[in-house]
């Protein structure tokens, strides 16, 4: 092997552990906040004395521990984010979470969901005309009864609609993004569309375990869209919150066909 060809695989190497990098930072902090809200959300259940399965009724059908879980979750990745941060001395101001929300932002993350819906409809219809057992009724496990009702629907909402917005885009296309098109060696805007691609698979594969019956696919095909317009507005942008705002939409839209339309 003469000594360019070795210079080559070194190079690929570097840039792939680059790559790696970022994604390994993002794959922890979920692991870990996951976890730690386990644990934490079965002190409560001890204290009351509880048999397991007093516990698991508890934890798998009460709005109250399904939000505390939730809250808990996107608090710690927050908090480990920061942490990781000011390790590499940086801060959110760095992935995109600076200046102020301006009436423009809402202006593209309207524009964004008219984009995302367009592009996922296409998509799916090919997808299903393609592939006649592509599977369009699995469910999504939120974690919440579509029966939900009353004063609770406000915990449902922070949880769906508040939460998850902001947290997955300052983690996905704030850190992972801003850091995966960093590392990848300039040229045209290949950097940029290698990392939105690198970010949506990442994203959408957190989403395709999001299902009791296997791995839900139309929600990986959905979100790996998402994404990738989530990351338009963030470069378009160079700020989170026109993609937060899109994706708060989203969601907006789930949760009312859900909890105050029952559409699903």
């Amino acid at each position: 092997m003469n000594t360019k060809t070795k210079h080559k695989l070194k190079r690929i190497v570097l840039v792939t552990l680059n790559i790696l990098a970022p994604i390994a930072v993002v794959l922890v902090i979920y692991l870990l906040t996951q976890v730690i809200a386990a644990f934490l959300i079965n002190i409560y259940p001890v204290l009351k004395h509880w048999d397991s399965q007093q516990a698991s009724q508890w934890i798998n059908n009460s709005v109250a521990a399904q939000f505390w879980v939730t809250l808990v979750i996107e608090g710690l990745t927050l908090l480990f984010l920061s942490f990781f941060l000011k390790k590499r001395h940086s801060n959110f101001k760095s992935i995109g979470l600076k200046g102020r929300l301006k009436l423009t932002d809402l202006g593209y993350a309207l524009a964004g969901f008219a984009a995302y819906f367009t592009i996922f409809y296409i998509l799916l219809t090919a997808f299903t005309h393609a592939i006649p057992n592509f599977n369009t009724s699995q469910k999504q496990d939120i974690g919440f009864s579509s029966s939900t009702s009353g004063s609770e629907l406000w915990l449902v909402f922070i949880s769906l609609v508040i939460l998850p917005p902001i947290v997955e885009e300052i983690l996905f296309r704030g850190y992972l993004y801003t850091n995966l098109r960093g590392r990848i060696p300039k040229g045209s805007k290949i950097p940029k569309i290698i990392a939105a691609v690198i970010t949506s698979l990442v994203f959408a594969s957190f989403h395709l375990l999001e299902s009791s019956s296997g791995l839900l696919w139309i929600a990986g095909l959905d979100t790996f869209v998402l994404s990738l317009v989530l990351v338009y507005l963030r470069e378009k942008t160079g700020k989170l919150y026109a993609s937060m705002g899109l994706h708060m939409i989203k969601n907006l839209i789930a949760f009312s066909s859900l909890f105050l339309f029952h559409l699903s």
